[in-house]
């Protein structure tokens, strides 16, 4: 009998020591509510520790874990909770400290079909879970504007599939590109979003014989921007990202400016009887 009741006493004061969901929050934020297809879907996961706990989720052998739980709706289908690779980087707070970080829920979890989806972050800690809202987010294929096919001289077995889709975001529309290896190896390539696209001008997308792939598209009515990427039998990966002018409005926008920069053009001024 006095065992159980220090058994219970000791119980007692665990309760009391363990950290209410109030004095420990997580939160999960995605950068959009719509993705397309092939994007790496990034958020921020912002911990805040108003406790007198320490949270330690700074290896993978520390004795709390922050994951992201994903769930399909369109089956109501939960992917597995585990990851064998962190979902953020490593951290450590003490009291009265918080951190944002960042995660990509593409590196973790297979997107395989273009549906709605819920994601929210998970803190165990103390043998309790710690939960953000759930995040509700659509993956869309988005609408195909063009298309081109590289093929490597020293790799007959190989060949990689581009295409260019257009979608709305952030109230404008966007361009991006996709990337894909058919053949001996499938592999699906990070998803790009070139930026916002005027659909007056057909984007044009060109294989160079020496890898790059260049992306030419009407930003706003009076710049286009260039978008170089790097393609190598094993790479993928982008370089650089150029805005110019379109030749056929610069001169008509710089006389713009310069009409703005001077005040206006005064009227000529006659006499009410002069016609010429």
């Amino acid at each position: 009998m006095k065992r159980a009741l220090l058994l219970l006493a000791a119980l007692a004061c665990v309760a009391a020591r363990a950290a209410t969901p109030s004095e420990i929050t997580v939160t999960l934020k995605l950068d959009h509510d719509v993705f397309v297809e092939g994007e790496r879907i990034r958020g921020v996961v912002d911990v805040a520790n108003a406790s007198a706990d320490v949270i330690d989720c700074s290896t993978n052998t520390s004795p709390d874990r922050l994951i992201v739980e994903l769930y399909r709706a369109s089956d109501r289908y939960q992917y597995e909770k585990g990851s064998r690779v962190s979902f953020t980087a490593g951290f450590k707070l003490l009291s009265g400290e918080g951190q944002k970080l960042e995660t990509f829920l593409a590196d973790h979890f297979p997107f395989n079909q273009a549906t709605r989806y819920f994601a929210r972050a998970v803190l165990v800690h103390a043998g309790m879970r710690y939960e953000s809202r759930l995040c509700t987010f659509d993956l869309v294929p988005g609408m195909k504007c063009g298309n081109a096919l590289q093929m490597f001289t020293e790799r007959d077995d190989l060949k990689r599939v581009f295409e260019l889709v257009h979608w709305h975001r952030d109230r404008m529309e966007h361009l991006f590109l996709k990337a894909r290896d058919e053949g001996s190896s499938s592999r699906e390539w990070a998803t790009t979003d070139l930026g916002p696209f005027l659909r007056v001008t057909v984007p044009k997308l060109s294989v160079l014989p020496t890898g790059e792939v260049v992306v030419l598209h009407r930003m706003t009515q009076d710049a286009f921007v260039r978008s170089e990427f790097w393609s190598l039998p094993d790479v993928f990966e982008f370089h650089t990202h150029e805005k110019m002018l379109d030749p056929n409005v610069a001169g008509a926008a710089r006389v713009r400016e310069l009409y703005k920069d001077a005040g206006g053009v005064e009227p000529v001024k006659k006499a009410w009887w002069k016609f010429w």
